[in-house]
């Protein structure tokens, strides 16, 4: 596969209009099911050596408009690692607690640690996504100076855009390997999987009235999506996009480009203890009554 296909390239301008939500390249569904398998197994084989090697920590960040796929990217494609190696956290609106501290300190908090995969079902994006469509709700923040809606302008963004970029680039320089998948669902690929948990009893509590507004401002999430891509897509913390009309696809990408950067690093088991030392052990074991 292509994976270059879905890189949102740092450093050059690009538009959610160019990149077609249905592409599946050279892949039907069952060989997308197939390679998904493979990559399931090597992924559980990678994690190993990766937990073992103790120095890195791998952080992916998921991001979409809703019923794009996220929970099921997750499932399907994490479902054969070591839950002792990885954890998902699903970040919700801040709490009290957490507007009182600085936007990206409950994300420092989640972060994975060394030998750990951690994935963000929604992550510190949403400071530059769900508030760049509704600025009201930085101004629960308590930012000093930012005291209404008009002083949410341009230089606000740029700001924040810069503060997620040093976040990551600290991170990454601290071990942390980052790879970040936006789920690229059309509008009406969404209708249907709305309509598909309305028609279907046992998945109506998927669906939430929320949606539905949300879906109201889906010109301006585009937007917001954009901009997100073209300000924080960087070498050492790359942006995918991620075709999402067809799960199947999109489960299968995500999977090869995780397993294609775990391969990608120096991973080796740690060397074992002085084979004398071993060989008494296997000694003493043999000889136990």
């Amino acid at each position: 596969m292509d994976i270059k296909k879905l890189l949102a390239t740092p450093g050059q301008k690009i538009s959610l209009k160019n990149f077609d939500t249905a592409y599946v390249g050279e892949y039907d569904k069952e060989q997308s099911k197939d390679l998904l398998k493979k990559n399931k197994k090597e992924l559980a084989e990678l994690q190993e050596v990766f937990w073992a090697d103790d120095r890195y920590s791998l952080l992916i960040v998921l991001q979409a408009s809703d019923a794009a796929g996220k929970d099921g990217a997750i499932r399907h494609v994490m479902s054969g690692v070591n839950p002792q190696g990885c954890t998902v956290h699903s970040f919700k609106a801040p709490s009290k607690e957490e507007l009182d501290h600085n936007f990206l300190w409950r994300h420092y908090k989640a972060l994975p640690q060394r030998g750990q995969i951690g994935i963000f079902n929604r992550s510190h994006y949403e400071n530059v996504l769900v508030t760049k469509v509704h600025p009201e709700y930085i101004l629960g923040e308590k930012l000093p100076g930012i005291d209404s809606v008009e002083k949410i302008d341009e230089e606000f963004w740029t700001k924040r855009y810069r503060q997620i970029n040093d976040f990551e680039r600290e991170i990454f320089e601290n071990g942390t390997h980052i790879l970040k998948f936006f789920l690229n669902v059309s509008k009406k690929e969404q209708k249907q999987r709305f309509l598909d948990r309305l028609n279907d009893p046992e998945k109506n509590w998927k669906f939430s009235s929320s949606d539905m507004k949300e879906r109201g401002f889906w010109n301006h999430y585009q937007s917001a999506f954009e901009n997100m891509l073209n300000n924080t897509s960087t070498e050492h913390a790359p942006w995918y996009i991620i075709p999402a009309d067809h799960k199947w696809f999109s489960r299968m990408a995500i999977g090869e480009i995780i397993v294609r950067k775990l391969r990608s690093l120096d991973l080796k088991y740690p060397p074992a203890e002085d084979p004398e030392k071993l060989k008494l052990a296997k000694k003493q074991l043999e000889n136990e009554k």
